[in-house]
């Protein structure tokens, strides 16, 4: 049985150098494997959430579905699509939302990390939180579910997402499954070494920080520049440096065999000045994304062919969306209208008789009372007044325990025509009732 593989990308705006190293090149590494099926797509959707500009979505799609192409992507192995081509998909969000808890996505962090920034700045807790990001984690479900993906390479920011996904599929199959598991649950895949690539000041590389990168964009002048640009100490050509824990020397990681790591960090621990460690740098990031370059530009220029393999990549996407989405529908009460079957009738089990009830009241006078009616409507106990309702209560409760036997003590009586039998009877069937 093949391994599923899933990865998408929002498309807010150009890539950068983490997100190749992070997201772009192990899941097309992953691709190529033996016995691995694999699906890369374009997050348009959740670039709604972000970014009310159409025209950079709309640069930002046909920028990132270049990148994949010019990286290497061979979208005759692989399902290569754009969110927005898949209409299942949306419809798989609403039938999974209805079935994911609030309280879950409360604990989302990016709805979390969102309501505290308002918390800090003494704005109201969902100042300019919108329902796109509070509740896409049940979208991003819905990509993986979609199409049952084994695996999802993700930085450890996104792994709280995948466990998300899991606890929806859990709960969908629970709910509606019948025996049959409609969706597997997926795992987390985070590379141990480069769960997050440095960016020029030592963070996270994003563009937020101001400190990526790039892949493409700019060219190799764009990428030298940039590399110019990441912070080392004042350690000077001669003096031993620490490679460890430096922006640079992790870039440098990312692109480097074992033996290169090693040479360069005994080469730093010797002297090495910080220009020459970045023309090293700049030099082994270019020998590997200069091709992957030229291929981007040539795509760029031709936007139609993108286009046209986006089309047959959304077509064997939906002929696997459509026949689980279908099952779904099915599941859930969805259906074609059809003759109802007749309910299933216990001719075994003869009708229940409808019990008596016990009524508690106040009339004008201030004081409480109760009476026992039978299923008629006819008075078969009433009590005496009580000053309190809580007595009365007492009362009442303790004839549905002890039944008749409680009769002697009562503070009541008969109703006109009502024999003792009728009341042991009545109480009896309230008891019995208490107990099953």
């Amino acid at each position: 049985m093949s391994t599923r593989v899933l990865t998408g990308i929002t498309t807010t705006g150009t890539l950068h150098l983490g997100n190749y190293v992070g997201a772009i090149r192990p899941a097309i590494a992953a691709s190529r494997e033996a016995g691995v099926e694999s699906f890369f797509f374009m997050a348009d959707y959740h670039a709604l959430i972000k970014c009310d500009e159409p025209d950079r979505i709309e640069r930002s799609r046909l920028q990132i579905a270049a990148t994949w192409l010019a990286c290497g992507l061979d979208t005759r192995r692989v399902v290569f699509y754009r969110q927005s081509d898949i209409p299942e998909i949306p419809e798989l969000t609403w039938l999974l939302t209805c079935v994911t808890s609030k309280g879950q996505m409360n604990r989302a962090h990016a709805y979390k990390a969102s309501v505290d920034a308002n918390t800090a700045a003494g704005e109201d807790p969902d100042a300019g939180i919108t329902m796109g990001l509070y509740s896409y984690p049940i979208l991003m479900a819905a990509d993986i579910l979609m199409f049952n993906a084994h695996r999802v390479p993700v930085g450890k920011d996104q792994v709280q997402h995948i466990e998300m996904a899991r606890d929806v599929a859990q709960r969908f199959n629970h709910l509606f499954g019948k025996g049959e598991d409609f969706f597997v649950l997926p795992e987390a895949q985070v590379d141990a070494e480069m769960e997050l690539l440095p960016g020029l000041d030592g963070r996270k590389m994003s563009k937020s920080y101001d400190n990526v990168v790039p892949l493409f964009e700019g060219g190799a002048k764009a990428l030298r520049e940039a590399i110019a640009r990441i912070v080392t100490d004042s350690r000077l050509p001669g003096e031993p440096k620490e490679p460890e824990g430096t922006a640079l020397v992790a870039l440098y990681d990312a692109f480097a065999s074992a033996a290169e790591r090693a040479a360069f960090r005994a080469e730093l621990r010797a002297g090495l000045g910080w220009g020459d460690a970045k023309q090293r740098l700049f030099e082994r990031i270019d020998a590997e994304i200069g091709p992957m370059r030229a291929r981007y530009d040539e795509l760029m220029a031709r936007p139609e062919r993108i286009e046209d393999t986006l089309q047959e990549g959304a077509a064997k996407a939906r002929a696997l969306a459509g026949p689980l989405l279908q099952r779904l529908r099915e599941a859930v009460g969805l259906r074609r209208f059809q003759p109802l079957a007749a309910p299933a009738r216990d001719e075994a089990k003869p009708k229940a008789a409808a019990l008596p009830v016990f009524k508690q009241y106040r009339e004008a006078d201030g004081r409480f009372y109760f009476k026992l009616s039978a299923h008629d409507g006819r008075t078969l106990l009433q009590s005496e007044a009580f000053a309190g309702g809580r007595e009365a209560g007492e009362w009442v409760k303790r004839l549905k325990t002890d039944g008749a036997a409680a009769l002697a003590d009562a503070p009541v009586q008969r109703g006109d025509g009502v024999g003792e039998d009728e009341v042991a009877q009545a109480l009896a069937a309230l008891v019995a009732a208490a107990a099953g």
